[in-house]
């Protein structure tokens, strides 16, 4: 699975460097729900979306957890929408205390690389205490892969010490214009 997902992002590193990809006409999030299964270990006190002009729509997450935690898996799924919601290309989970202390899976760097700059959580384990994402929009630029034109889920399940903690589910439209126009 490892040499298909790395051979998936040098062939879009390729695509990449053929086309000027940072053309697209709109990559940003349309829909966020976040919702949190143990209130006593994970509570949230933000999870929301604001759109500050027609293509630019901020994502702020604020989330405390209550207790420290050196056990973190994520299971991750991307869906596209096609009559709904369908499994698209990827459905891993990872642990993410492992990643943070050695960054080693070429998908999850492109996702933790959109948001890390915009947040605190970017730091080994033990968690514990507020987590937040502040003003995080989406860019081209810090994308190395291209993506078909479409409407997109990004569904990730929190699981601390083997229990499913709470759920985050991220819905973004990425529309792509690779024929330039003069």
């Amino acid at each position: 699975m490892q040499s298909k997902q790395f051979l998936c992002v040098l062939f879009g590193i390729f695509l990449t460097s053929i086309f000027d990809y940072n053309d697209a006409v709109v990559f940003k999030f349309t829909n966020v729900v976040c919702e949190s299964y143990n209130q006593s270990w994970f509570v949230f006190h933000n999870c929301r979306l604001k759109a500050v002009s027609r293509n630019k729509v901020l994502f702020n997450f604020n989330g405390t957890i209550l207790h420290p935690v050196n056990d973190i898996y994520i299971h991750g799924r991307i869906f596209k929408r096609a009559t709904g919601y369908r499994p698209w290309l990827y459905d891993v989970t990872f642990d993410a205390c492992q990643y943070l202390r050695k960054p080693n899976n070429p998908l999850i760097a492109m996702v933790y690389g959109l948001f890390k700059q915009y947040s605190n959580i970017n730091h080994t384990c033990p968690y514990v205490g507020p987590q937040i994402i502040k003003d995080f929009y989406l860019r081209t630029d810090l994308m190395p892969l291209p993506w078909p034109t479409g409407d997109y889920l990004l569904s990730l399940q929190w699981i601390f010490d083997k229990k499913l903690q709470f759920d985050t589910n991220v819905s973004f439209v990425f529309v792509e214009d690779l024929i330039k126009k003069n």
